[in-house]
């Protein structure tokens, strides 16, 4: 059963997702690209790890969190640029989410936990954070691989490939084999793979 403090909390990050003026359509109901977002986040947990602590069940809903009011545009359009942009957005998220989880009752160690997973810390040691970064990496190939494909040349697309299935654990690839893509996309995967 989830703590009082832990429903504040993930209501306070939808609140925060809500307010994304960026819209979908998700099965006939607009809703705020974040906030649909977050629940592909969750969602992803709940498969990979049913039974997940409560804090990375916050650091997970936190991803992104208002990352529409820093756009991509805002740094450099190239590598350096894009690195900056990410390392910033980063930090954001990690402080806006360690700020919610004290303010709804979360110690300063808990909170701070949160957010070093939001940042995606020890990434090598702390298995929480793989856990989180391969969450992630399936929500890129179920929500935005196949616009992302159709953006891009294929050798970009297969490259980018090759990084993410290198960050995902055994479990995070099992998951990632299951998504429903389109054959180019599956086609485009077993070339980045082989």
């Amino acid at each position: 059963m989830a703590s009082n403090k832990l429903e504040q909390a993930l209501q306070a990050l939808d609140d925060a997702h809500s307010d994304d003026p960026n819209i979908v359509t998700i099965d006939q109901k607009q809703i705020p690209y974040e906030l649909h977002y977050a629940d592909k986040m969750t969602k992803y947990l709940t498969l990979h790890q049913p039974s997940a602590s409560e804090l990375l069940r916050l650091a997970v809903r936190a991803q992104h969190l208002r990352r529409w009011e820093i756009p991509r545009s805002s740094y450099p359009m190239n590598k350096m640029g894009y690195l900056s942009w990410r390392a910033a957005l980063k930090k954001r998220h990690a402080s806006l989410a360690e700020e919610i989880c004290l303010d709804c009752g979360y110690s300063a160690e808990e909170a701070a936990k949160v957010a070093a997973l939001v940042r995606k810390e020890n990434m090598k040691t702390d298995e929480e954070c793989q856990v989180l970064e391969d969450v992630a990496c399936l929500v890129f190939l179920d929500d935005k691989f196949e616009e992302f494909e159709r953006e891009h040349d294929e050798e970009k697309v297969i490259g980018i490939l090759r990084k993410t299935w290198g960050k995902m654990s055994e479990r995070g690839h099992e998951l990632a084999l299951n998504i429903p893509l389109s054959s180019k996309s599956k086609e485009l995967i077993a070339r980045a793979l082989s």
